[in-house]
């Protein structure tokens, strides 16, 4: 390999390290980034390399099933939440003794179901059939060079400006009364723990018939060589990554808070939103609902900001060292596409509380019924806007 080529793929990870290692050091102790900001910073370095090595998105891996390209990523993402799930359910039972008393878990993801929620999903659908990926994938695809993360990320901002603009007609209208659904306070934990397992194994057993064979291996002992590379340049198998996710969703949530990306984004909106005068004050129950909770930045960075620049980041490390940091221009239609998609995704978080990382991933292992609601209505939206596409172009699109 030339030395050109080899020399960014060690000293972009060792920088990215080194730079981590600077940043906890000026993060420890600071009280104003949450409970724990080293932890957070670590978390989403995790998280950022989970995401990349495994291709952890939610767009890419539900197009290459309803595509016939296999069911790998999908089952992928049924085992984040099956670990997710069983995890969750260990500190329920340490923080809510009984379910049944009407005390939800602090900060679990658990919101409102509507018809606003099926939306919201239906929306978020399509918007990544645009723009080509979640939020959470334009995050690491940051790392990866992409040039259309950055337009879609700023049509999630002004996204939010416009859910934010929709909060109190939807609120007063339908969120103030529409339930807020515990599994486990309706099912006791272990009716909880049945109907998902049940639910996800279901999907399991159905995804199976259609998963794609894996070529054969030769046998014989592997080289460090090998190893070398199958950890830092090839994709790990999304199963991997969905059981790394599942239990860093886990420990984030005991450590710190529940898994979410658009926090971040949405509070930036928030507070640009408020500074122009478009809103005032506080939005009618919008504090009071748990999610990916936005507030006015007073500061220049903020606990879910300290987590989603360290996902970029580790993202940053892990596709340069796998040579997979590859900035390139797209037909020009896609630009438009993703700023399309990105408003529709930034919308559907401020109305659904959070996306495919907060809603449906923290949100599902929570036993939220909001999470399998706006998950299905998202799934379904993907598959119509996908043959939708086929309808209207014979291109490929990403």
């Amino acid at each position: 390999m030339p030395t050109l080529t080899l020399l960014p793929r060690v000293l972009v990870p060792l920088a990215v390290v080194l730079a981590a290692v600077l940043a906890a050091g000026a993060l420890d102790g600071r009280q104003d980034l949450g409970r724990d900001p080293v932890f957070t910073l670590l978390a989403g370095l995790a998280f950022g390399v989970l995401l990349q090595r495994s291709r952890f998105c939610f767009f890419c891996n539900l197009r290459d099933a309803f595509e016939g390209r296999g069911t790998q990523g999908v089952l992928g993402l049924l085992a984040a939440l099956a670990v997710g799930s069983l995890g969750y359910l260990v500190l329920f039972g340490a923080w809510v003794a009984d379910p049944g008393l009407g005390r939800l878990p602090p900060d679990a993801h658990i919101g409102p179901v509507s018809w606003v929620l099926v939306a919201a999903g239906a929306a978020f659908g399509v918007g990544m059939t645009l723009s080509g990926s979640c939020l959470s994938a334009q995050l690491y695809r940051l790392g990866e060079g992409s040039v259309l993360a950055p337009l879609a990320l700023l049509g999630a901002i002004a996204g939010f400006a416009l859910g934010f603009l929709s909060w109190q007609p939807l609120y007063e209208s339908t969120l103030s009364v529409a339930p807020v659904v515990w599994l486990p306070a309706t099912l006791g934990y272990s009716g909880a723990a049945l109907l998902q397992a049940a639910l996800l194994g279901a999907l399991a057993l159905w995804l199976l018939r259609g998963l794609a064979p894996r070529p054969a291996r030769e046998a014989g002992r592997s080289s460090l060589r090998e190893v070398a590379r199958a950890v830092l340049v090839e994709r790990w198998p999304t199963w991997l990554g969905g059981i790394g996710i599942g239990l860093l969703g886990t420990f984030a949530y005991f450590r710190t808070e529940p898994l979410g990306v658009t926090a971040e984004l949405g509070s930036r909106a928030r507070t640009v939103a408020e500074a122009q005068g478009w809103i005032s004050g506080r939005l009618p129950g919008l504090d009071g609902f748990s999610g990916c909770a936005t507030e006015v930045i007073q500061s220049l960075m903020t606990s879910n900001g300290v987590f989603v620049l360290a996902l970029v980041a580790g993202s940053l490390a892990a596709a340069t060292a796998a040579g997979q940091f590859r900035p390139q221009a797209v037909a020009w239609h896609r630009y438009p596409l993703a700023l399309a998609g990105g408003v529709l995704m930034g919308w559907s978080s401020m109305v659904g509380l959070g996306c495919t990382v907060g809603t449906v991933l923290s949100g599902i292992s929570a036993f939220a019924l909001s999470g399998w609601v706006f998950g299905a209505a998202m799934v379904a939206a993907v598959w119509i806007s996908l043959g939708v596409q086929r309808r209207l172009t014979t291109s490929t699109w990403p």
